[in-house]
Formats: C-alpha cells, structure tokens, sequence
C-alpha cells in the first residue's frame, strides 16, 4: 500500500516502507551545467546531515540529485547509469515536465520529482532526507497529474481487459475465495459457470506468474494479502 502523506514544505510524500535515516547523507549532483551543480551543492552543505560526494565516491549509500531541463533521452540515461552503479535513491529537478516526461523520470527508476522553479534549498533537502528514508516526493500539481494518468490506464486500458493493478483479477479471487472455502475445482466450476479445465487454468495462471507451487500456496498468499 502506498501512503500518501502532504509536508510543511510544500512537496507531497508519498512513503513506501519505513523510513531508515544515517546520521549523514551522502548526496551526488548530477547536473549538465557545472555552475548549477556547484550551487546546489553549495547550497546544500548549509543543511545539517547532508555531505556532498563526487562521482568518484557514487556507490548504493548516495542519494542522487539530477538536475535538467527536461526529462528526455539524456536525463533518463543519466538516471539509468546510476541505476546500474547501484544507485536506488534519485531525486529529479527538472525544468519543465509533461505527463509523459514524469511517467518516463518514475519507469527510469526516480523516487521524486520537483519542479525546479520550486525547488529551495529547504525543499531540496527534504526530498534528499525522504528519499533515504525509502519515500518519494512529488510537487503537487505533479502528484495530481500522476494520479489522473493512473485512473485513465485503469479505466481505458485495464477495465476494458477484466484487469486492475491487483495482483489477482477478479475472477482469480473468486475462485480462490471457494478453493478456501474448501470446494474442489468442479465444484468451482459449477458455482461459477466455468469447466473445470477453466478452473485448473485459472490456478496454474496464478501459480505460474507469482511463482508459487500449488494451489495451496496461492490461496495463502490471497489471505495474506487480504484479498480473501
């Protein structure tokens, strides 16, 4: 479950699992310009917590800043590259930014996105501190346009084909939800006007894509997630 939750600052948080903060946090400023790299990071080291690294010293631990003007081929190589050097924590500040750009920035792998007209130093370092802490960040007018992208995949690409950003489809849970009740795979098929060959291929499809062994398995892992 994501939780969403507004800051003083101004940017929204949207929290993914418990924050886990250092004492310090080491922060790399990506940014194509070296006068605005150096700003930032001059900016930054007035901010208790924060130390400033170059790329020599990028490993898993640092917290990235990229800095650009959009969100095109380069910036997402930019944030690819220092995916695959172990980075996981990359905050975008980007000049302007469309719905494509912002869906673009996530899929490469940014927990946050702010406007770089809105992005003070205070702002900056608390998307810094959320982002170690295994939080997002997103400017709020952002936030809504993800949002309404969300509800437009769910409504125009999804629902046409019986599916939903669950896990299990509808119809998956039904059936699962008698196999708990303890009904055998006929019996499923009969209160449900399905075969039973229909049934059996309803379990394996939801074995096989969440990599569980039986259909044992698949009912647990459907009561654990509340879905039963």
């Amino acid at each position: 479950m994501i939780a969403i939750r507004p800051t003083v600052g101004g940017s929204t948080l949207i929290a993914t699992r418990p924050a886990v903060l250092t004492d310090r946090i080491q922060v790399y400023v990506a940014a194509s310009d070296p006068v605005s790299r150096a700003g930032i990071a001059s900016q930054l080291r007035t901010h208790h917590g924060l130390e400033m690294v170059d790329e020599r010293q990028v490993d898993a631990e640092v917290v990235a800043l990229v800095v650009a003007d959009q969100m095109d081929e380069e910036t997402g190589q930019i944030i690819r590259s220092l995916k695959r050097r172990g980075v996981e924590r990359v905050v975008l500040v980007v000049t302007r930014v469309d719905d494509t750009g912002l869906l673009s920035a996530l899929e490469a792998g940014a927990r946050g996105v702010l406007r770089r007209s809105q992005s003070t130093p205070e702002k900056l370092a608390e998307a810094i501190r959320a982002a170690a802490g295994g939080e997002g960040a997103l400017s709020p007018d952002l936030l809504g346009r993800l949002l309404d992208q969300v509800g437009r995949l769910q409504q125009q690409v999804l629902n046409p084909r019986g599916l939903s950003f669950a896990v299990l489809t509808d119809r998956e849970i039904k059936v699962l939800k008698l196999l708990a009740e303890g009904f055998d795979t006929a019996e499923v098929g009969r209160q449900l006007f399905h075969s039973e060959r229909t049934v059996k291929n309803i379990v394996h499809d939801v074995t096989s894509r969440l990599n569980l062994r039986n259909r044992t398995q698949a009912v647990a892992y459907a009561m654990r997630q509340g879905l039963i």
